[in-house]
Formats: C-alpha cells, sequence, structure tokens
C-alpha cells in the first residue's frame, strides 16, 4: 500500500522542493534548452474511494491568457486537464494513492503534465514565468 509519505519521500529525494506543506509539495522541474517549471502535488482525501494524489502545473496567469485556446490545447492531451485556480490557469491530473506504483502511475503522469503544462506556458505566453 502506498502512502502520501511514500509519495513526499520519493519527490524529496528526486526534485527541488520550494514549498512544502502536510497536504502538498510545490517543486521544480528542469525542462527543455534551460525552461524550468514548478509543479505541485495535492494529497486530495475528499473522493470517494479512497486517498487520491492530484498534479498541477501552471501554464500562465488565467487572465494573461486566451482560456479558450488553453482548453482547446490541453483537450488534445492524453493526461491533464485544464483549471484556473487563484488567477493561475493549470494543467491538472489526479490519480489514486492507493496501491499506487510511484515510478510508472505517478512519475510517468507527472512528467506528462508538466513537459505539457510548460509546452502551453511557452505557445500561450512566450515566457518562463512558472
Amino acid at each position: 500500500m502506498t502512502t502520501w509519505t511514500d509519495v513526499i519521500n520519493y519527490v524529496r529525494t528526486r526534485y527541488e522542493v520550494l514549498e512544502e506543506t502536510d497536504g502538498w509539495l510545490r517543486f521544480r522541474l528542469q525542462g527543455p534548452d534551460g525552461r524550468t517549471q514548478q509543479v505541485t502535488v495535492h494529497h486530495v482525501e475528499e473522493l470517494h474511494d479512497g486517498s487520491w494524489v492530484e498534479i498541477s502545473s501552471p501554464v500562465g496567469w488565467a487572465d494573461k491568457l486566451d482560456l479558450r485556446r488553453l482548453l482547446e490545447l490541453a483537450g488534445t492531451s492524453a493526461v491533464g486537464g485544464a483549471a484556473v485556480v487563484d488567477g493561475v490557469a493549470l494543467l491538472k491530473h489526479t490519480v489514486p494513492l492507493e496501491d499506487l506504483s510511484i515510478e510508472h502511475e505517478f512519475e510517468r503522469p507527472l512528467k506528462a503534465v508538466v513537459a505539457r503544462a510548460d509546452s502551453l506556458e511557452h505557445e500561450l505566453t512566450q515566457a518562463d514565468e512558472f
């Protein structure tokens, strides 16, 4: 059985953690061409069928980009959906925590969400703010 502590320890040993609370971690991954991308992992317990892990990565400030275009582009990806939280447009993906294979069911979607969010940020904002 995989626990939230297992996810925290996995992230801490592999990535530069920028901020952490009991329920989430924010960290940075290196991208292509010197770009970096922030990602947040939340422990979500309110969903039925046990605990989940939500992976989210920012695309840009919602009021500074074309949200319709973001939705169109996000819809072409196998992982992640677009959302706006606290004025930030995000790409998000959720995986069940119970019996989670961290290497396959966490790391693969994590890298896919982060790569796609960085690509969308670059395309929609021409910046590397997040």
